[in-house]
């Protein structure tokens, strides 16, 4: 009876500690996912790192936090689904078609200069305005979400069919099939057409139409991040990049972040649709 009175003490003792490991905060999961983004995710991921550190001083997380830099939906999914991100800095089109399913709330916004995604155009070397490019190829890699392309970007000025799509893999890879003459025009990003200055016969690229500016990319709360939580991230949003941590958004390619909500959003969500 003592013996087993002694074995039941010790499991209490063993399951009080595992209770007081599990309570200690463990790091807060941040996803970082920038679809169509020009370098790849092992060049960012160090950057991404430095980032989050800035935030889990500035929002004294305990158990500080660790941030995740993905490019792909597919990727994105399987990390909100096993690490249970409390927060998130996706891209816009990946926001409006995540944003039902895992519940996201607007909480800020991030200015960069480096990011792209605010407006798009079409670029040719030859056509002079969109009808120029209709019906003809269009290189991108853009397309393969046509409810983004067709209900935000272009509102109503063409649909995907009016062209001859070439769905390429890398945002380079977009502008090289146009200086090939393999394509006549490219739906292209900003964050592209800033990077045409810097490659060879792209200044012999222009813009023959472009898109509205959109809102900046969302950063988004979880419903894993309480209240209390996700309140005082979005207060001390503007102040992560003030001071000494300036440079590190600098390397990033922040110029601005700052709170918002879903009410910025409002426009581009309705243009979306349910």
């Amino acid at each position: 009876m003592r013996q087993l009175l002694g074995s039941l003490v010790t499991c209490a003792v063993i399951s009080c500690v595992l209770r007081i490991a599990l309570a200690r905060d463990p790091a807060v999961p941040v996803l970082v996912l920038k679809e169509h983004g020009v370098g790849s995710p092992v060049q960012a991921q160090p950057f991404v790192d430095k980032f989050i550190d800035i935030a889990a001083s500035a929002n004294e997380w305990s158990g500080g936090g660790r941030g995740q830099y993905l490019t792909d939906r597919q990727g994105a999914e399987l990390y909100i689904e096993n690490d249970k991100p409390h927060y998130g800095i996706i891209s816009l089109g990946a926001f409006l078609a995540l944003r039902q399913k895992y519940k996201l709330d607007v909480v800020g916004q991030v200015d960069s200069s480096l990011i792209g995604g605010r407006e798009y155009h079409v670029v040719s070397a030859t056509a002079t305005d969109l009808a120029g490019c209709k019906t003809k190829v269009l290189a991108s890699n853009h397309t393969r979400d046509d409810r983004f392309v067709e209900k935000i970007i272009a509102r109503g000025a063409f649909k995907l069919s009016d062209f001859e799509i070439m769905q390429t893999a890398r945002p380079l890879q977009t502008i090289r099939k146009v200086l090939s003459g393999e394509a006549l025009c490219a739906l292209i990003d900003d964050a592209q057409l800033a990077e045409l200055a810097h490659i060879d016969g792209g200044n012999g690229l222009h813009s023959v139409w472009k898109s509205a500016m959109l809102p900046a990319m969302p950063v988004v709360a979880f419903p894993r991040a309480s209240e209390a939580e996700r309140t005082r991230f979005s207060k001390e949003m503007a102040g992560i990049c003030d001071g000494d941590d300036r440079k590190v958004c600098e390397e990033v390619g922040i110029v601005a972040l700052k709170a918002a909500t879903n009410v910025d959003y409002a426009d581009v969500i309705a243009a979306y649709g349910e």
